[in-house]
């Protein structure tokens, strides 16, 4: 029996009051609706203000200020995508034109800030050759983008996606590319699954490593120095993540510890993660690895660092934060300011903490859409809007 995975997505924009207000107004009988039609359970897409905009909205409309908990509520809606597809990852090059890419090919582009979106194809890819392909990672920055597939395919445009080219990997590379991250004109950073980092300043003709080995070769050669799980590795990280001035964070494809890593360091450093239960994901407090990490364990457990973490420590001092998740587990946790923090997960469920991630309410949003939220981003850089991703 086949089953067709149906592309989700949510986006929480950030505006004004002016600009939130009518929206809100708009949309405030039916918000409900638009998550739960029973005839289009295709994407959905949500849109938002801060808990101050909402604030500002119930005065303007002469209600009482509801407190930040409740303006969650009403905080997302959806919007059409032309595909069906499972999408893997979002990200734009200004305030209003962006990409989406998924499974089978997918690629969809907006100029409107994502209201409306339009199929796109890569005109160097053979269309029967291009739906073999799941498009997993999309990277932007002033016009210049990179897109990385598996079957291991790497795609580069220097004018905003209207041409691309295919970038020629070598066979020898210590495990699959697993991440792209665009850094300026002809300039990238690639990541491998075996935690090799290379960064490119001609546009991929070439790469320079930045990690002297592998990590498998690093906790062999140290015998990880106490750490749980890491002697004798010899699998591969997954969920590397990039903060914004380079370092890295992975976590073993096992769950059972993870690393770190920062530019000008030769290799990766191995820490316990401090708990039984197996690393779901992690991540940084705010984009920064020195403001702190957060953690995700299996049966929906959130763990965050509550002050900057010391990463020559083999342990970090992780908190538990008081959200109440049923057991469903939570795949994303995302910043949108040093004290908005949004998480998602299994059944489509999402929460939010206005305290930096002490505590998490729930909110309601997606919670009549059958699937499961597996990705959530900010971009700070154009209004604060954000996106969480997943599938029915």
């Amino acid at each position: 029996m086949r089953i067709v995975l149906l592309s989700s997505a949510l986006a929480l924009l950030a505006s004004g009051a002016s600009a939130f207000v009518p929206q809100h107004a708009r949309q405030s009988s039916s918000a409900l609706k638009m998550s739960a039609s029973e005839s289009d359970r295709r994407s959905f897409v949500a849109k938002s203000g801060s808990a101050a905009a909402a604030a500002s909205f119930v005065a303007a409309t002469g209600g009482a200020a509801a407190p930040a908990e409740a303006a969650a509520y009403q905080m997302w809606e959806k919007v059409e995508l032309p595909f069906e597809d499972t999408i893997y990852d979002i990200d734009f090059d200004s305030d209003t034109h962006g990409y989406i890419v998924g499974a089978r090919g997918a690629l969809a582009e907006t100029s409107d800030g994502g209201k409306t979106w339009e199929a796109r194809s890569f005109s160097n890819l053979d269309p029967d050759e291009e739906v073999t392909y799941r498009f997993q990672v999309l990277s932007f920055k002033d016009g210049e983008g990179w897109v990385l597939g598996k079957p291991t395919l790497l795609l580069h445009t220097k004018d905003a996606g209207k041409s691309w080219e295919r970038i020629p990997l070598s066979p020898k590379l210590p495990g699959e590319p697993s991440s792209i991250y665009a850094l300026g004109p002809s300039k990238a950073e690639m990541t491998t699954t075996s935690g090799a980092i290379y960064v490119t300043e001609n546009a991929g003709r070439n790469w320079k490593a930045q990690v002297k080995e592998t990590i498998d070769a690093t906790l062999n050669r140290i015998s990880s120095s106490g750490v749980s799980g890491a002697s004798y590795f010899t699998g591969s990280i997954i969920n590397q993540v990039r903060d914004d001035d380079g370092a890295y964070l992975a976590v073993s494809s096992r769950g059972n510890f993870f690393l770190t890593w920062e530019p000008g360091q030769d290799f990766w450093i191995p820490h316990n993660r401090g708990t039984p239960r197996r690393i779901q994901n992690m991540g940084f407090v705010e984009g920064d690895i020195h403001k702190g990490l957060w953690m995700t364990l299996n049966g929906g457990k959130v763990f965050v660092t509550p002050t900057e973490a010391d990463l020559s420590k083999d342990s970090f001092d992780f908190k538990e934060a008081d959200i109440k998740t049923g057991g469903y587990g939570v795949t994303d946790v995302a910043y949108r300011s040093a004290d908005e923090v949004w998480a998602v997960g299994g059944s489509n469920t999402m929460y939010v903490s206005f305290d930096g991630g002490k505590k998490f309410a729930f909110d309601k949003s997606a919670n009549q859409i059958p699937g499961n939220l597996y990705n959530v981003k900010f971009f700070k850089e154009y209004g604060n809007m954000g996106w969480a991703l997943g599938s029915n």
